[in-house]
């Protein structure tokens, strides 16, 4: 069995990651890491770091293009601040309607790409990242339980019977996340989340909120802000 990992380069899918290596060996998985016209480039330059700390077959694919309408807060094009805030606070605001950075449907057309590469790299599964806290309050509802069942349908329905898509994490928290990457020794120091572009993270938007919260949660530093806090 060969499996295909969504990749960008974060703690969740870097973990998601480490489980396929260990399942499949490393020789029969391929990260697949996606440019949509995020502000930087940095998450990229985790996901080379990770992948080739696994020495897995990485593959980019660029989908920037689909986007471009879009006026979320994390694109290129768009004039929208990151929000500085958790995501609880932006959801206040939002009346449950999903957070600015969520970027439209990109789980959907990630998961529909990684099933056309998937099969023509003969991989019988895809594997990614989407947790419990991403997907509540509607934050990101395509990070959400029933998202995951709807698409892992059409996956193989659409495959013919040849691919399954399995998100590992969907019913787990971010620090639980964590918690399995520590026991598989993921390399948390390489991957990126901060949705700014800096040299260091930010520790202010919501998902370095989420990552602080994840690491402290498992009684640990974050292993990045370590790194950086030095440099």
């Amino acid at each position: 069995m060969k499996a295909l990992v969504l990749f960008s380069g974060g703690v969740d899918s870097s973990t998601c990651l480490a489980l396929a290596v260990q399942k499949y060996g490393a020789e029969n998985v391929v990260a697949l890491s996606v440019s949509y016209g995020q502000k930087h480039t940095k998450e990229i330059s985790a996901a080379d770091a990770v992948a080739g700390f696994y020495c897995t077959e990485h593959i980019k694919l660029d989908l920037s293009t689909i986007f471009k309408y879009s006026g979320c807060s994390l694109l290129e094009q768009s004039s929208e601040e990151i929000p500085h805030e958790s995501y609880a606070e932006q959801l206040e605001k939002t009346e449950g309607a999903p957070v600015s950075t969520y970027v439209p449907f990109r789980n959907g057309l990630f998961i529909a790409a990684a099933a056309s590469v998937a099969l023509s790299k003969d991989c019988g599964v895809i594997l990614y990242g989407a947790h419990a806290d991403d997907s509540a309050g509607n934050a990101y509802p395509d990070c959400s339980s029933a998202f995951n069942e709807a698409m892992s349908k059409a996956v193989w329905e659409g495959s013919g019977g040849q691919v399954k898509l399995e998100a590992p994490f969907v019913g787990l928290s971010k620090a639980q996340v964590v918690k399995k990457g520590m026991e598989l020794g993921v390399p948390y120091e390489l991957t990126w989340s901060c949705y700014e572009g800096g040299d260091i993270p930010c520790g202010v938007c919501a998902t370095c909120r989420d990552r602080l919260a994840a690491f402290e949660e498992n009684g640990i530093a974050d292993p990045l802000n370590d790194i950086t806090s030095k440099a």
